[in-house]
């Protein structure tokens, strides 16, 4: 099990870093980190780690992460419409982000946050809002890891935007990474539920 790392702290760390950021805009991106090495202090009679002779060693590459531009924002429509702005209820936006990672030598654990905004649409209003988010690590085409996240957003009563802070701590990649493995988080653009269509109006026959 690699290194553990309090939740709590992490998120209110990587929250401080993310305030410092610009102010978030709809379609916003992330700025590429370039991947830093993680490194690793063996215990004494620890299992599965390197033989270094108890010498800290390097473990592998923490990866950048980015916001793809195409899918770091997510839109919904009313009554299954689209590309309607008269009927967008909500449009979500993706835009900076970080991480922290950890290894026992064997496995990379990553951990990430993401700083977002929603925005109620003509059709929308305050509440809670499920938003698609999908985490990968890629190592060129391959996919290290996949999973889609529904992730809940809400707007406070009486206002109409609000912004968002998504984290993922359960990222593990056995063998750890090189320098060519990103993390990839977007929305998933996958198809909506399309709204009942109404029954034809059958004319009375005289």
């Amino acid at each position: 099990m690699f290194g553990r790392v309090s939740r709590r702290l992490f998120s209110a760390s990587l929250l401080a870093l993310l305030t410092g950021c610009s102010t978030l805009g709809i379609g916003g991106n992330s700025d590429k980190q370039p991947a830093t090495d993680v490194t690793v202090a063996p215990q004494a009679g620890a299992t599965g780690a390197a033989p270094t002779g108890g010498q800290t060693y390097v473990a592998g590459k923490c990866p950048q992460v980015t916001i793809p531009d195409q899918s770091s924002v997510y839109r919904l429509y009313a009554k299954g419409a689209k590309d309607d702005a008269s009927q967008l209820t909500y449009q979500a936006s993706l835009a900076q982000a970080t991480r922290q990672c950890t290894s026992d030598g064997t496995n990379l654990g990553i951990h990430i946050a993401v700083q977002g905004r929603l925005v109620a649409g003509p059709m929308g209003s305050s509440g809670k809002v499920t938003l698609p988010i999908h985490v990968s690590v890629m190592d060129n085409e391959t996919a290290l890891y996949s999973k889609t996240i529904n992730y809940t957003a809400e707007i406070p009563p009486g206002e109409t935007t609000t912004q968002f802070l998504f984290t993922e701590d359960d990222i593990s990649v056995t063998g750890g990474s090189g320098g060519f493995t990103i993390v990839e988080v977007s929305f998933d653009q996958g198809p909506q539920k399309a709204a009942k269509a109404e029954k034809p109006v059958r004319k009375k026959r005289h």
